[in-house]
């Protein structure tokens, strides 16, 4: 039976007196690949007759060859367990220079183990990189929250660098065999876990599978019965899925998008979203997976074959809609999953639009009741999924959640819709009674379809309701929240971007990713040299490295609520402009227009501003540090007081300055 968790583990006593032959054919035995490369094959011959002369005089310890780290769908080299420390190493045979890439490689492996790994959460990790034929360097040992800096070996001095950790510390004893199958909870970021469902995987193999976030695949299997259930009884159905922030509602969808997308059992099913920037990064990222994937088995795929093929099954709403504009065309998807629903438009919207950029004049629609509509169309079954956010509305012409069932009201009575009880809330209802709304309707109550963990911030469940104490002026319950998250979860302030900045760069090892963050209300942090209106490019700002401008880890340029809905960091500087003012115990929403500050008085642009910030202060996934300017009182546009209440309002609940 094939090792899912490593290639070869045993006793170093068993390593050393097995033949390098025999533990070369178990490697063999449990590489699932068709065929091993002679390259690959050759590195772990040249990996065990290393390991084999540097740990000759080792006399106990456990050994582990290509060790699955899940989350990321890679394998460390080796894992050596020895005097209660986790090394783990990485090697590059052949090189003669210690590559910062591989530096980064190493200390994700650590991170990941760290964060994720049940076992390893208070085990002192030693990342170390192998480039074998590269001078040896000074040892020096530095420890970041019980992870050692990478240190760099050549073939020769790996025992040396071993022992000498193992004298520095003197770690509690715990059972090798128990650490090698521990239980991992990995919580993937949408990217990990879209490019993760894409080579085939399930989403309860890249999650977590305690209790707080079963609720994931229990969703993903509550609407797959929905779906069966309309194609066996011939029913066009609607499922509305609720979550809190970060809860996993796109992911689910993704899962059942590619579950669903078999043409041979008639099965078309699609996802969509109206937000361009989670399409484009998925797009991309899907994209560029697919060509390294395809590199690593010696094929050639070109970027734009790829994105031909990941663009199939994730699309965005608008280019979708409008096929099936002026036609009677029947979708080739029985199944169609509307990310972020709530954000479908108004019939005033759309109309706009069609006249404004299609030049049709009759257009007589909601987003939603066209949509609903298209897949209408089919004459037997068809279902639609829609992942709908609380409190996600953020721009003008965005109907909300009561528009979807006003146009089931007015056209599609004879479709099942399937609710959570927990639309019966203000942020879905938007002040319309829930008796008005599903009157009339064939309404089943699924108490499934709701994620109510949030797994984005894996370190605490509680980011969600601070935030939202935070916008609601609950201070008891934000200070209570605080309290509770603040030494898994760092929220700092400052009143300096160089703190802000260090500060990030300090919290982030390996590839761990941050970026900096505002409203797109926020046009006056441009003295700070926050440009809100620049205009980038979301898949480079996301997706790119620590060594290239575009990307986020340069910190210059920044991204909006627009750019950033739906998708994720690590890390975030928020940065806070005098656009939502903190003034006598509420908040206060302000625009920004020629060359003054104006007030808003519409409630929907109210409820969009507030949004805004739920949005960026939602984004990181391990801490983040909210940057307030001093202002100044040379500059009516920037007067401290716009800023002191926002600061002394975040000092008032707990919250710490750098």
């Amino acid at each position: 039976m094939r090792n899912l968790r490593s290639y070869y583990s045993s006793e170093i006593e068993e390593f050393l007196n097995k033949s390098d032959s025999e533990i070369l054919g178990i490697i063999y035995k449990n590489d699932a690949s068709a065929e091993t490369k002679i390259q690959q094959s050759n590195t772990w011959e040249l990996e065990i007759s290393i390991l084999k002369k540097q740990l000759a005089d080792f006399n106990n310890g456990r050994i582990i060859f290509e060790y699955i780290i899940p989350r990321m769908g890679k394998r460390v080299d080796v894992a050596f367990l020895y005097k209660n420390i986790v090394f783990i190493l990485e090697f590059k045979c052949g090189d003669n220079e210690y590559k910062s890439s591989t530096y980064d490689q190493v200390y994700d492996y650590a991170l990941d183990l760290r964060n994720f790994q049940k076992e390893s959460h208070n085990k002192l990790i030693v990342p170390i990189m192998i480039s074998t034929k590269a001078i040896a360097e000074t040892l020096t040992v530095k420890e970041h929250a019980r992870i050692i800096e990478p240190i760099k070996c050549n073939s020769n001095n790996i025992a040396d660098t071993i022992k000498h950790v193992a004298r520095q510390y003197v770690e509690p004893a715990f059972d090798y065999l128990s650490w090698e199958n521990s239980e991992y909870l990995p919580t993937p970021t949408i990217v990990e876990a879209a490019q993760a469902l894409y080579r085939g995987h399930n989403v309860a193999d890249i999650t977590r599978s305690d209790a707080g976030a079963e609720n994931l695949t229990v969703t993903t299997d509550e609407i797959n019965k929905i779906i069966e259930y309309s194609k066996v009884n011939q029913k066009k159905s609607i499922c509305f899925v609720t979550g809190v922030p970060g809860a996993g509602k796109t992911l689910v969808g993704l899962n059942i998008a590619i579950q669903r997308s078999d043409a041979k059992k008639g099965e078309h099913a699609v996802f969509l979203s109206g937000n361009y920037s989670l399409v484009a990064v998925l797009q991309e990222a899907l994209a560029r997976d697919k060509v390294a994937q395809a590199q690593n088995v010696n094929n050639k795929i070109t970027k734009k074959d790829a994105l031909r093929s990941t663009s199939a099954f994730i699309q965005i709403i608008h280019k979708y809609r409008d096929s099936f504009v002026r036609n009677n065309n029947i979708p080739p998807e029985r199944v169609a999953i509307f990310d972020e629903a709530q954000r479908a438009w108004t019939k005033e919207q759309i109309s706009k639009f069609m006249l404004t950029k299609k030049g049709i004049t009759d257009f007589d629609y909601s987003e939603p009741e066209f949509l609903i509509s298209t897949m209408d169309r089919h004459k037997d079954w068809a279902v639609i999924i829609c992942l709908v956010g609380g409190g996600q509305e953020i721009n003008t012409g965005e109907a909300g959640l009561p528009e979807w069932f006003n146009s089931l009201r007015r056209e599609f009575l004879d479709w099942d819709v399937y609710i959570t009880p927990h639309l019966n809330d203000d942020e879905y209802r938007r002040s319309n009674k829930w008796e008005d709304m599903i009157a009339g309707l064939n309404v089943y109550e699924v108490e499934k379809l709701h994620l109510s963990t949030s797994v984005r911030s894996f370190r605490t469940p509680d980011l969600a309701s601070f935030v939202k104490a935070i916008l609601d002026v609950d201070t008891q319950k934000a200070k209570d929240l605080l309290e509770r998250c603040k030494d898994k979860y760092p929220i700092m302030i400052t009143r300096e971007m160089v703190k802000a900045k260090d500060w990030i760069r300090t919290q982030c090892q390996g590839t761990t990713r941050y970026g900096l963050l505002a409203s797109s209300g926020a046009l006056r942090l441009k003295p700070e040299g926050i440009f809100v209106k620049n205009d980038i490019s979301v898949e480079n700002w996301f997706l790119n490295g620590k060594n290239d401008v575009r990307s986020s880890y340069y910190l210059e340029d920044v991204v909006t609520e627009f750019d950033i809905q739906g998708l994720e960091l690590d890390y975030s500087i928020v940065a806070w402009d005098a656009d939502f003012r903190f003034e006598n115990n509420e908040w206060h929403y302000y625009n920004f227009s020629g060359n003054r500050w104006n007030n808003v008085n519409s409630m929907d642009k109210r409820i969009y501003l507030k949004n805004s910030y739920r949005v960026l202060l939602t984004r990181a996934r391990q801490g983040m540090v909210i940057f307030i300017p001093k202002g100044n009182d040379n500059d009516n546009t920037r007067v401290t007081k716009y800023y002191e209440g926002i600061y002394n309002y975040f000092k008032s609940v707990g919250v710490a300055e750098i």
